[in-house]
């Protein structure tokens, strides 16, 4: 196939599929007056919506914050950064929209009927309202209906009850809550609705606000930027004004409360904190009292150098007693050892002692004199023996005067030395006394720091709580688009379009897609190369002969038509004999054996047709003929019937011949095998210009193979919306591997052939390929 020859048909492919949607121009119409029906009533009854918006800024508290110290290693109070994602999600959070609900008394809502739709009313158009003073739960989802009778007077009435009447500020029980109806201030608006009944329906906050909450947008404006917007959908503009303003105030209200709640709780624990301190500085303070006083310290340093001057002065008089006693016992013992000897005794140096200075002096005068006296007198003068015994009393006076000296030198340093102990062991025990005051007024030092530290922090605590702003700036208040954001007419219009064009098309589309039947010549030439004779349209008629010598339908001209191209077929070759055969039941081959019959014999041709579907003949029945004597009866029987007993002369077309199958044999497969069938059909050929042979689907059974080697065409019914696909491979596989001779195909039903002008240029494209076979 060119590439000419493949547009037209990729154009003939369009072509059909264009024609098998418009055929059906009526589905697309009432799916357009349907769907454009129902988009009008969804407009009518859907209520616009608009969107309602505003955008707060998020202050940036590490620059605005008051306590801010310029220390870096201060603690400032109440400092924390915002995030701007957690803000997002605050303001989401489904418990801040039950407090809005809750503020805005949202649990009631207001309808009027406005024909056939109900409108919900907020606001100034309200000519009365509920004051919930309690509601049940099974309040939720009923309705009353509120109607004004006279300035005082109205009357509620419950679904299927009676109307009660009631006054204006009277507070009404009910077995699922109480309420009191006060009449709102009339407006302009409102005095309108004054006569109209007022549908009052009650809600579940919580599943009202879990609801709204999905409709409500809240997001950054921009990543550096910390501004938020947020917008609702809502169908009562002022209504959705109000939630969210309200939502606003009170997540600007929660998050001072936050703030006041930090800054109470930190000033109650520091008041905490700094009333036990109190107590612990006492408890310090009196430690370091009865320390002092145990120790008998004031000031450790200026008592420590008390203790170190005395000692020293202690020490140095010790050692002066010391010498003193070392000089009396030389003394002593120098007197001890030359006690017999008269010598000058030595001078006691450091001892200041009147007494004994004067015996020492008066006994080294004694000796001097003693010796003066010898060096003139004997020893044994009565002088000199006078100055021995005044020397021998000396002697004894200044050794007792020693003895007394140095006893009482010795006590004096022993009460040095006791007193001078005392001082070392207060000074060995100052680093302790030290030590342990230090650590002492270490802790006093610690808490009173901390008592100071706290006091500031409190002062902070308590100016936060005074100074406390709000954390978010509104920067445009809640404000309402002129425009509703849906329902759009013209988008609806346009959806109901598509769907109303769209669903057809679909159904259409799957219709096709899951019909594996055939719908189309260029279906059947895609799925097999087997040549194609023709084409005969659907008969309307209800007869099974519509070719008779005056018809001139488009169907008995699509019969001449096929006959002229068995002409080509055929050109040069001898085609007597013609099987009719199909792939299942249903797809008219009989209808076509007659009528091809007939074709052929107005042109003056003498043509039988044989009925050789011997399992369920029909043929008698379509011509109205009276079944009897038959092929099975003349093959079973030859000896007995000829063949001017089976095949007779049909009565309105001159020229054509029926032959009926006859009676239903046992072995239908046997007699198509036989001899006997063969030599019949030879006999036909002498005596007639075609044979066409009636044979049943190959599809279903084998008994037209059998006739392989007597015919000399076969044509292959198929049949529009009945023949599938998978049919089609049968006759192509006949093609292919040349089981029948001459393989053609007749398509049946169709809805577009015609017989006068039927498309010229496929005519001659068939002529053609029909004379290359």
């Amino acid at each position: 196939m060119d590439k000419r020859e493949k547009d037209s048909a990729e154009y003939v492919d369009a072509i059909q599929v264009v024609k098998n949607y418009s055929r059906r121009w009526y589905l697309f119409l009432l799916g357009l007056i349907l769907s454009l029906g129902l988009a009008f009533v969804y407009l009518y009854f859907a209520p616009p919506k608009y969107r309602v918006s505003s955008s707060i800024l998020l202050k940036n508290e590490e620059n605005q914050n008051t306590l801010r110290n310029s220390d870096p290693t201060d603690v400032t109070l109440f400092n924390t950064k915002q995030n701007i994602d957690n803000e997002l999600e605050v303001l989401n959070a489904k418990s801040l929209l039950h407090r809005v609900f809750s503020e805005l008394s949202l649990s009631v809502t207001y309808h009027i009927e406005e024909g056939f739709k109900t409108k919900e009313i907020y606001g100034a158009e309200l000519p009365l309202k509920l004051s919930i003073t309690k509601l049940h739960p099974t309040a939720y989802g009923r309705s009353i209906t509120i109607t004004r009778k006279t300035s005082t007077m109205f009357t509620i009435q419950e679904e299927g009850q009676k109307p009660v009447s009631h006054k204006y500020g009277e507070e009404i029980s009910m077995p699922y809550g109480l309420f009191t109806v006060i009449a709102a201030p009339l407006d302009s608006a409102a005095k309108r609705r004054t006569a109209q009944p007022i549908i009052v329906k009650f809600h579940d906050i919580v599943k009202l606000a879990n609801d709204y909450s999905e409709g409500l947008t809240i997001e950054a404006v921009n990543k550096r930027a910390s501004v938020i917007r947020l917008s609702v959908i809502e169908a009562v503009p002022e209504k959705g004004r109000d939630i969210i303003n309200k939502l606003l105030e009170v997540y600007s209200k929660e998050a001072l409360e936050d703030r006041n709640r930090l800054a109470n709780t930190t000033i109650q624990f520091i008041d905490e904190r700094l009333k036990y301190l109190t107590d612990e500085l006492t408890n310090v303070e009196k430690d370091v009292e009865a320390f002092k006083r145990d120790n008998l310290v004031t000031n450790v340093t200026s008592d420590t150098d008390e203790y170190l001057k005395q000692a020293s002065t202690y020490n140095q008089q010790l050692a002066e007693l010391n010498n003193q006693i070392d000089v009396l016992e030389s003394l002593e013992k120098y007197l001890q050892e030359r006690g017999g000897k008269y010598e000058v005794v030595p001078s006691t140096l450091s001892i200041s002692e009147p007494t004994l200075e004067t015996l020492i002096s008066k006994f080294n005068e004694l000796q001097l004199e003693r010796e003066r006296m010898l060096r003139t007198a004997l020893p044994s003068n009565p002088l000199v023996q006078d100055l021995n015994d005044q020397l021998a009393s000396l002697h004894l006076s200044i050794l007792e005067n020693l003895h007394t000296i140095k006893q009482g030198l010795m006590i004096s340093r022993r009460n040095m030395q006791s007193t001078s102990g005392k001082f070392r062991t207060q000074i060995s025990k100052v680093p302790t006394i030290e030590r342990e005051l230090l650590e002492i007024n270490r802790q006093q030092g610690t808490k009173g720091n901390l008592y100071l530290y706290l006091l500031e922090k409190r002062e902070q605590a308590a100016l936060a709580l005074e100074a406390t702003v709000a954390k978010s700036r509104m920067i445009d208040p809640a404000l309402v688009e002129d425009k509703p954001v849906s329902p759009k007419k013209s988008l609806v219009y346009l959806f109901a379009i598509i769907v109303g064009l769209g669903l057809p098309f679909s159904g259409i589309y799957i219709q096709n897609a899951l019909n594996n039947k055939i719908r189309s010549k260029r279906e059947v030439q895609r799925l097999t190369r087997t040549p194609i004779l023709g084409e005969i349209s659907r008969n309307s008629s209800g007869n099974s002969l519509v070719i008779t010598k005056d018809s001139t339908s488009p169907l008995a001209e699509l019969f001449r038509l096929i006959r002229s191209n068995l002409y080509f077929a055929t050109a040069g070759q001898e085609n007597k004999v013609l099987m009719i055969t199909s792939s299942m039941p249903g797809e008219g081959k009989t209808f076509f054996s007659i009528n091809l019959a007939a074709s052929l014999a107005l042109i003056g041709k003498s043509v039988v047709v044989l009925e050789l579907d011997l399992r369920r003949p029909t043929m008698a029945k379509q011509l109205g003929l009276k079944p009897g004597l038959g092929i099975t009866n003349y093959l079973i029987g030859k000896e007995k019937y000829g063949l001017e007993d089976i095949i007779k002369q049909h009565k309105s077309v001159r020229g054509m011949f029926i032959a009926l199958s006859g009676s239903i044999p046992p072995n239908p497969s046997e007699l198509m095998t036989s001899k006997n069938l063969a030599n019949f059909i030879t006999e036909l050929r002498e005596k007639f210009d075609y044979i066409i042979i009636d044979t049943p689907p190959v599809g279903k059974v084998a008994d037209a193979f059998s006739l392989n080697s007597v015919v000399d065409s076969v044509i292959y019914i198929l049949r529009y919306n009945h023949t599938t696909r998978a049919n089609i491979e049968l006759i192509d596989d006949i093609y292919v591997n040349k089981k029948f001779p001459h393989p053609m195909i007749v398509l049946n039903d169709s809805k577009e052939a015609s017989g006068y002008g039927y498309k010229s240029h496929e005519i001659e494209k068939e002529q053609i390929s029909l004379v290359n076979l």
